[in-house]
């Protein structure tokens, strides 16, 4: 590991160049979204939500290895919250809730 990568936590530091290799549908849905010259920040911003998420995903077990499982009935209540918030008709609009999110 390099230097500036034990410095900096995810989502800081300078922009560092690497080499990845990602599937041609990945590819072609990126550059129709963001164009070529946006390529990078769309990828270094996916990865840094995954980290989050790994990060997260971590947190929630060692919260259920300390004070045992969430009980199914609010795991089906924070799950019908999310399928009714994210089919909301406002969000449904062009654009979508991500780009709704955004705003």
């Amino acid at each position: 590991m390099s230097v500036p990568e034990r410095e900096f936590a995810p989502g800081d530091g300078p922009a560092a160049k690497v080499s990845v290799s990602l599937r041609a549908g990945n590819i072609r849905a990126v550059r129709e979204r963001v164009g070529a010259r946006g390529f990078s920040a769309y990828v270094d911003a996916a990865v840094e939500r995954q980290i989050e998420r790994d990060l997260l995903e971590e947190a929630l077990q060692a919260n259920e290895a300390a004070s045992g499982p969430i009980p199914q009935a609010l795991r089906d209540e924070a799950a019908e919250l999310f399928r009714s918030v994210k089919s909301a008709p406002e969000l449904q609009e062009e654009g979508g809730w991500r780009a709704h999110e955004a705003s």
